[in-house]
């Protein structure tokens, strides 16, 4: 795996230790990893309106499915949580 170093103002540093120590991360540089990974994600190109009506179609063709509507939400609110982007 290769090694970067990064400069920041220690105010942001501390920040990042103090995310790392909730326990939510191994260690400062999976937090790290994570953030580009999360940035990488948002700067993807959206699927186009062709390809969501594609997948709604396939969605509306499968029928129903076998979850209830809290395991949904739960799974929702667990995903969330995993992003950080969790509100109560």
């Amino acid at each position: 795996m290769a090694t970067m170093t990064l400069s920041m103002p220690d105010a942001m540093k501390e920040w990042i230790e103090a995310e790392t120590a909730k326990g939510d991360y191994a260690s400062t540089s999976d937090f790290m990893r994570d953030l580009v990974r999360r940035e990488r994600e948002r700067r993807e190109p959206r699927m186009t309106l062709e390809e969501l009506q594609q997948r709604l179609a396939e969605a509306s063709a499968s029928g129903p499915g076998d979850r209830t509507i809290e395991e949904i939400i739960a799974e929702g609110d667990r995903i969330l949580k995993q992003r950080g982007t969790y509100r109560d």
